[in-house]
């Protein structure tokens, strides 16, 4: 819900108003990466707003507003995402020069398959890894294969 009114205002508003409506949106998504563990974990409190505050000190309290290690999981995705254009770039070229566009479609098809199967995969680890991190920040608990090293090195630490 919060994420249509988001859009909706980044589509109404002039190029400021754009601006700051993603800043918004981006606050939110930082606020909210502890929301789906805390569901998990936490049931007994079914207010959304409660468990948005939670989610919001948890992370202020341990990590600060530097994701590091949430950006980088992203940042990894993406450019595989770009390797695999070039990738299918290349198999275009190649099919045009060989008269082949059977080849087009069967890398085509190929790439999608990838693609959707890589966007589950990197969804999955992301919040295998979140949860990890809730665990670790909450209740100081560092989750097997993890170690407190990878935890703390994940994000950067706010200086006290």
């Amino acid at each position: 819900m919060v994420g249509l009114i988001i859009r909706q205002m980044e589509q109404r508003l002039s190029f400021v108003g754009r601006i700051i409506a993603r800043f918004i949106g981006m606050a939110w998504s930082i606020a909210a990466v502890f929301v789906i563990p805390i569901i998990v974990r936490e049931e007994q409190n079914a207010n959304p707003v409660a468990m948005l505050k939670r989610s919001a000190g948890i992370l202020k309290r341990t990590w600060g507003e530097a994701l590091i290690g949430y950006v980088g999981l992203n940042l990894a995705g993406g450019l595989v995402l770009v390797a695999s254009l070039v990738l299918l770039l290349g198999a275009v070229v190649g099919s045009i020069m060989l008269n082949n566009y059977w080849l087009i479609a069967i890398v085509g098809v190929l790439w999608l398959v990838t693609i959707f199967t890589l966007s589950y995969l990197m969804t999955v680890a992301g919040q295998i890894f979140k949860g990890a991190l809730y665990l670790y920040a909450a209740e100081g608990v560092v989750p097997e294969p993890y170690s407190q090293e990878m935890l703390d090195s994940a994000w950067k630490f706010k200086k006290n």
